[in-house]
């Protein structure tokens, strides 16, 4: 018996169990599908791309999308002890004010930006300092690029030249602008979820970090949410939840552990044989941030060649060097057209080259770098594709179905081309090896259904207005929450790890709110949301 039961040790489950171990008088158990965060991959930021496909990598897979061509996207997601977190590129950004705001006008109470800033604060140890927008002190570590290489200076240059504002720091008061992204990085490693938040934690007798352990379903008793079914080493097995069972899943494991336990469209589960106990729009609203990168030869050094018994030692001996790179080092969030609330495109700059979803091994010298559309108006959705919790679930983005969409593209992709004839790029660039045929509208949109790809950052699953409430309850039912990126009512404009962050130490806060009401309800009236 658990007080809490938090299903999925990705980036959000990690913040929850950290968090609400913090308790001792609270009994924790931290679920998650995958093993130990120990390879040394995850840790050594350059060699991420090296567990796309491996055993800590989920593996999923778009259904076929007409936005590219009629191609099925790779989904890389974390199946390990720090989800995403462990496998991703590091990369900082919180989102645009805007974007908070809009929620909370939507009806998501307590989610404007004014609301969630003090969580992204508490989350932070920035090396920067403390200021406004920043916090210092805080689990997660967020450092500014130590890797050196010169073709992302070049970049950032050629941004400027073609008339860009250079910007210091996405996550302050502007976001527009040209500049390097900081990282989530200690010491040029990783600072993973895990690291920041379970690995000081481990220690705690009352969490239990349950590993290699797949969550078959949400048990319910009426209404009422009474703990998890798990199988682990073929045994199947049920963890009771006294007070709550969130589960952190994910925007694409979320729906399916809820559909799973009868929570979701009644509808679409009937024809599976699984009886909905409560109806919901579950895995519907889908949004994710579509990319598509532009390629060019180089003679400049890039990250080829970053495996050196001398980049090696700079790493143990002194935290930097090529070794730490994110691979996704700089970028720019830029404004197509007027009338927008904030920008509506995010170039990402890699200092090597980046072709075929990141699965072809780069065999030269060169980089990659193109917009990304990060405030979509298509929807997709996740639904199951049997009742076995083994089978992965379908997923449907339905990429660059809007005319917003497609205008948002078409543009961010001239934008990238007009940063590629700077002169301080024109002064690195060898011969393009991946771009659109031309500049015209037509080729432009075919460089895209060929090119594009998901940038990681699936949304809006089980919504806050649709699903949960806007203290992440699940709508009609008792003692259950989801606490992920699944839960945001619509896309961020930027990268999305450091807001499911922020999301779950929102929730943790909400949560022991919620313990301290059902046990001192006049203490409660003063806690922090």
């Amino acid at each position: 018996m658990y007080d809490y039961v938090i299903v999925g040790a990705g980036s959000a489950g990690c913040v929850l169990a950290g968090r609400l171990s913090e308790d001792p008088d609270v009994r924790v158990a931290l679920v998650e599908a995958g093993g130990a965060d120990g390879a040394e991959q995850i840790h050594v930021p350059v060699a991420f791309g090296a567990l796309f496909k491996g055993r800590h990598d989920w593996d999923l897979q778009t259904e076929p999308e007409p936005g590219l061509g009629g191609r099925r996207a790779y989904l890389p997601r974390g199946k390990v002890l720090g989800g995403c977190s462990s496998i991703n590129a590091m990369v900082y950004i919180r989102g645009h004010r805007a974007d908070y705001d809009e929620w909370a006008a939507d009806g998501a109470t307590g989610w404007a930006y004014d609301d969630v800033l003090p969580h992204f604060r508490r989350a932070e140890d920035n090396e920067r300092g403390e200021d406004a927008y920043h916090g210092v002190g805080g689990p997660l570590a967020v450092s500014d690029s130590r890797s050196g290489v010169g073709l992302t200076d070049a970049f950032v240059e050629a941004c400027l030249q073609a008339g860009h504002p250079h910007n210091h720091d996405f996550n302050g008061a502007e976001q527009l602008g040209a500049g390097r992204f900081q990282v989530t990085q200690r010491n040029g490693m990783r600072c993973s979820a895990a690291v920041a938040y379970v690995h000081p934690a481990l220690a705690r007798p009352n969490l239990d970090v349950i590993l290699d352990a797949l969550a078959l379903r949400v048990l319910l008793d009426g209404t009422r949410a009474v703990g998890v079914e798990i199988e682990r080493h073929g045994v199947v097995e049920q963890l009771r939840a006294e007070r709550e069972v969130i589960v952190s899943a994910g925007a694409y494991g979320s729906p399916q552990v809820l559909m799973l336990s009868g929570i979701g469209p009644a509808d679409e589960l009937a024809p599976l044989g699984i009886e909905a106990a409560i109806d919901l729009p579950v895995g519907r609203g889908l949004q994710d941030h579509p990319m598509a990168l532009l390629n060019w030869l180089t003679g400049e050094e890039s990250l080829l060649t970053a495996a050196t018994p001398a980049n090696a030692e700079l790493l143990r001996s002194e935290g930097r060097g090529p070794l730490t790179s994110n691979v996704a080092e700089a970028g720019a969030f830029l404004q197509t057209r007027a009338g927008l609330a904030g920008p509506d495109v995010e170039l990402h700059f890699a200092p090597v080259l980046f072709c075929d979803e990141g699965l072809t091994a780069p065999h030269a010298h060169g980089y990659a770098f193109g917009p990304t559309v990060i405030k979509p108006t298509s929807r997709g959705r996740v639904t199951l594709r049997t009742a076995d919790p083994a089978t992965k679930p379908r997923i449907f983005h339905d990429y660059l179905a809007t005319p917003e969409d497609r205008a948002s593209m078409i543009a961010g992709l001239r934008l990238a081309l007009e940063v590629a004839a700077q002169p301080a790029l024109r002064a690195v660039a060898g011969a393009p090896l991946l771009v659109p045929e031309s500049g015209s509208e037509q080729d432009l949109l075919a460089f895209a259904h060929r090119a594009a790809q998901t940038v990681y950052h699936p949304t809006s699953t089980c919504a806050i207005g649709s699903v949960v409430d806007s203290e992440l309850r699940v709508l009609g039912v008792e003692g259950l929450r989801v606490v992920d990126t699944s839960v945001m009512p619509s896309a961020l404009r930027g990268n999305t790890n450091a807001p499911a962050m922020m999301v779950a130490e929102k929730a943790a806060a909400l949560i022991r709110a919620a313990a301290t009401s059902a046990a001192s309800p006049s203490a409660a009236a003063s806690a922090p949301a």
